[in-house]
């Protein structure tokens, strides 16, 4: 996904390699970003990788990976992975059991985290900004929490990538303030796996989340993918924005504040 908006201000990028992925600061101002803006997005980013320190798969010394050898337990870990672990028990119980951060009998966040870590290292850091940017927003391998200050006519315009189609968009989304993440198959392969099969899960291409929060755009995102195309029961207890549903074999549903909409190709009678 890209963001762009309309309004003439300049674009301040920064980007850095964290959690094994490319993660972009983009601050919109009439100037310069000051000495302010500046050590905002460096405590962002120190934050972000401070939390890959702690629950990171990949690292041998993380708290998550010595959990699984059985060498820390949770209420000796970080704080913050008791309140990881909360969240993903009750992500577990609201969608019905379509997300379980738990594999193979081990504590696995690794689908939770990455939203929960950037929205709350965006919110704690970049957000505080809007009193003198009129637009910040991070972007983490795709997945944004945007902010734009309330007197701004600054409006995100992001660009959803159509899975079937590299490089092309197949719809664009406006939002002021809010977060989208985008999950599926289309990039990575069939890499998520569903809680009750254990096995990967299929049918969905792509599947993206408007919400006012990443951490539930990201969560809904896998879910739905979990789900499946067919199974739209989810979409109205999620109490999500919008978001659009692209399945494998082409199909594509979208849905605002919770109702569903098959989108047929022009030319396609119905009935």
């Amino acid at each position: 996904m890209i963001a762009t908006g309309a309004a003439a201000l300049t674009r301040s990028v920064r980007v850095e390699e964290i959690m094994g992925m490319p993660i972009s600061t983009h601050v919109l101002t009439g100037g310069v970003p000051d000495a302010e803006t500046e050590q905002s997005i460096a405590a962002c980013f120190a934050e972000l990788r401070d939390i890959d320190r702690v629950f990171s798969t990949y690292r041998a010394d993380s708290d998550i990976s010595r959990i699984a050898r059985g060498e820390l337990t949770l209420r000796d870990a970080d704080p913050r992975v008791a309140e990881v672990e909360a969240a993903c028990r009750a992500a577990a119980i609201e969608t019905g059991g379509l997300f379980s951060a738990t594999w193979n009998g081990t504590f696995d966040p690794t689908g939770f985290v990455k939203g929960w870590a950037v929205e709350s290292a965006a919110r704690r850091h970049l957000a505080p900004l809007l009193g003198t940017v009129d637009a910040v927003g991070i972007n983490a391998g795709g997945d944004m929490q945007l902010f734009t200050a309330g007197g701004s006519a600054w409006v995100w315009n992001v660009g959803i990538a159509d899975p079937r189609h590299p490089g092309q968009v197949i719809a664009t989304l406006p939002v002021r303030t809010g977060a989208v993440a985008t999950s599926g198959s289309a990039e990575r392969g069939a890499h998520i796996i569903d809680p009750r099969t254990g096995s990967p899960a299929r049918g969905v291409l792509s599947a993206t989340v408007v919400d006012a929060s990443l951490a539930r755009a990201d969560l809904w995102a896998t879910t739905a993918v979990i789900a499946g195309f067919e199974d739209r029961t989810w979409i109205p207890r999620a109490g999500t924005r919008t978001g659009i549903l692209i399945a494998d074999d082409g199909r594509v549903t979208r849905w605002l504040d919770g109702t569903s909409v098959d989108v047929v190709p022009p030319g396609v009678l119905l009935g």
